[in-house]
């Protein structure tokens, strides 16, 4: 069974910077997308940024372009979002997402990023 934890979400002022991880266990063969999501009450979930293991390249959403950047470890059980620069606008819960080979899509709970003075 597949599940993902997310954690190092919190509170930081303006400016300020947070890690966000996520640890994938069970087994998931061939991911073919690792990313993070966010999502505000009453809005859509909106891509952040996506990992594609196989050619490792990556995708951003304009609104964090330069600001954040997602990583993997070796094994890709691990996915990171390290994010610089936060503005208020950034506050939203953040859910972690892997894509297996059959473009399965597996969640984790989310983790609250708020930005605010």
């Amino acid at each position: 069974q597949v599940q993902l934890a997310e954690s190092g979400g919190g509170l930081v002022q303006p400016g300020g910077s947070l890690t966000l991880s996520c640890t994938v266990s069970g087994t998931i063969f061939g991911p073919s997308a690792m990313g993070w999501y966010r999502q505000v009450s009453g809005k859509e979930r909106e891509l952040v940024a996506q990992f594609f293991p196989r050619g490792g390249s990556t995708n951003y959403a304009e609104s964090v372009k330069g600001r954040f950047t997602i990583s993997s470890d070796n094994g890709h059980s691990v996915v990171y979002l390290q994010m610089n620069s936060l503005e208020p606008e950034d506050s939203a819960v953040y859910y972690c997402n892997v894509r297996n080979h059959l473009m399965t899509d597996f969640w984790g709970q989310g983790t609250q990023v708020t930005v605010s003075s």
